[in-house]
């Protein structure tokens, strides 16, 4: 257990659980960059509005992170580093010439990471974030 801020928060998190939410924020981060670097098209995810795409991928990113190191809260730390990766994504394709860097897209990713925060009341509800936010007072 550790105490934060005067709570004490129970890890309901395995070991195997945070490792396997670790490698899935990495595969996650390796597709996105892929997807937002390649020239290449792909049919399921063409079919989804570019600003869709960003809220729904830095929804997960946020999620990924979040239970990836579970002893940290979802802080200003770990939004961050996922702007920073979103900044990253669209500097890479400012260089990029089929690609353009966009501060939409960039407002996007950070609305996702918003959505993720304001949707943990409703995540509580479902068993394996219920272990994550598992809290005593």
């Amino acid at each position: 257990m550790k105490q934060y801020e005067g709570r004490i928060f129970n890890m309901g998190l395995s070991r195997t659980h945070i490792i396997a939410f670790r490698l899935a924020l990495v595969a996650a981060l390796i597709a996105i960059t892929h997807l937002a670097t390649t020239q290449a098209e792909y049919p399921g995810v063409e079919g989804i509005n570019d600003k869709v795409s960003h809220l729904l991928a830095f929804y997960v990113l946020s999620c990924l992170e979040d239970f990836s190191f579970p002893r940290d809260r979802f802080s200003i730390y770990k939004v961050i580093a996922l702007l920073g990766f979103g900044l990253l994504i669209e500097v890479i394709q400012y260089f990029l010439p089929y690609r353009t860097f966009s501060l939409i897209d960039f407002a996007a990713d950070g609305i996702g990471i918003a959505i993720y925060w304001f949707s943990f009341p409703a995540l509580r509800h479902i068993p394996i974030f219920k272990r994550r936010w598992n809290v005593q007072l």
